[in-house]
């Protein structure tokens, strides 16, 4: 199957390839990996593709990872990968190790397993990690801009015509940018992430975990979700839900894993009093999230606590997404102190600092770029951009580096 989407990453797993021995693409289920490799493996670098999925070649992955890695042709795909257990993938390590030709292996995973640390430390030097998250929605629109780039370059994109208000925000938030629920609405939708969830928790969990009491896990996504884009508070849930403080911690960890939760720590560079040193949690898709909070696209519309919340997950993930293929390398933070609050920090290799705050009015007020302003003159010339996303229809400068940008200016 050939996908209709040109996805960013693409061009940082071919370039991988060339000089790399093990390319290792991650990314939820239903995200597109195997399309987007198959591609690849038929075209840029031809491999032999094998699935995991498929029961007799996980069998013989698992019983005899060496004899079966031995039975194998040159370059070769190995699609989810997580389900040949870890004992694979250090055979994979002996394998390169023996012959260092770039390009022999590329592996997908649905669950992150290099959480394990023995197998994560035996492939260091050996491996390429290559994020693939839902489509965001440039892919979605075929749009070419990186809004990361633009921050770094401090040239917001201008724009006179933007579709105004929530409306047009939450069409986009209830579809998300997993590619089959694109073609589906209503209750083909809910169903569709009705199934998703399950062989999700129920099946890649258990291949990573032998943790007990794996039955709470949908319990604290659906906690997660009710805070997407809040500090998380491990004592608030470890009450909520009965579970120790640890335990919680290692369950925000397995979703992380399985990629249905991303976490994004805190920045103190100590301009504020009071800085918050707690994680903010975001569920990987708008559209997952919606179904979980259980919001439809008038609910979203309507209710202002809520819209506020799923839109800061949303502008958030759509960054996070852009990070992984802009030329600028970027890391992504929040930052929150007893004052001040800002959704989205990004900081280059050479310490210089963009910032964003969304809102999901259609006007802006002073007040909406207080903190922006702020950490601008707190940082002096090592703060290059901040954009206030918002609802409204055109960009529109603040100030010195201060720009109000409309949220379709994410894909143009």
């Amino acid at each position: 199957m050939t996908t209709p989407y040109q996805r960013g990453s693409r061009n940082l797993v071919v370039e991988a390839l060339g000089d790399t021995r093990v390319v290792f693409v991650m990314g939820a289920r239903q995200v597109g990996k195997s399309t987007l490799t198959g591609e690849i493996a038929k075209s840029e670098h031809p491999a032999e593709v094998i699935n995991l999925d498929n029961r007799a070649a996980r069998d013989a992955a698992l019983s005899d990872p060496n004899g079966f890695l031995a039975g194998l042709s040159r370059p070769v795909l190995i699609d989810e990968v997580q389900r040949g257990g870890g004992d694979l993938l250090l055979a994979v390590k002996e394998a390169v190790d023996a012959d260092k030709t770039p390009g022999q292996f590329l592996l997908t995973g649905s669950a992150n397993v290099l959480t394990n640390r023995k197998v994560n430390d035996a492939l260091t030097g050996r491996i390429e990690l290559v994020n693939l998250w839902p489509l965001a929605q440039s892919e979605i629109e075929n749009a070419q801009g990186n809004i990361v780039d633009a921050f770094f370059n401090a040239s917001p994109p201008r724009i006179t015509d933007a579709p105004t208000g929530r409306e047009p925000y939450a069409k986009r938030i209830i579809a998300g940018g997993y590619p089959e629920v694109l073609t589906r609405s209503g209750v083909r939708r809910d169903r569709w992430f009705e199934n998703y969830l399950r062989t999700t928790l129920d099946r890649d969990l258990r291949d990573v975990s032998d943790a007990q009491k794996l039955d709470q896990v949908p319990r604290l996504l659906r906690l997660l979700a009710s805070r997407a884009a809040n500090l998380i508070n491990s004592s608030e849930i470890s009450r909520r839900l009965e579970l120790e403080h640890k335990t919680v911690r290692s369950y925000i960890s397995l979703l992380e894993t399985v990629f249905l939760v991303q976490t994004v720590q805190a920045w103190r560079p100590s301009i504020g009093s009071r800085e918050s040193a707690k994680p903010k949690a975001y569920v990987v898709d708008s559209g997952l999230l919606a179904y979980l909070l259980g919001a439809d696209k008038k609910r979203l519309v309507e209710d202002h606590e809520l819209i506020g919340k799923v839109l800061e997950n949303f502008v958030m993930m759509e960054v996070m997404k852009h990070v992984d293929w802009a030329q600028t390398r970027a890391r992504l933070y929040h930052y929150r102190t007893q004052y001040d609050e800002i959704d989205i920090v990004l900081e280059d290799r050479a310490g210089a600092f963009a910032c964003a705050e969304v809102k999901a009015s259609a006007t802006v007020r002073d007040r909406d770029w207080r903190s922006l302003r702020k950490v601008r003159d707190s940082l002096g010339k090592k703060f290059r951009a901040g954009f206030l996303f918002y609802t409204g229809d055109q960009t529109i400068p603040l100030g010195d580096r201060l720009w109000a940008v409309p949220i379709s200016g994410l894909w143009v």
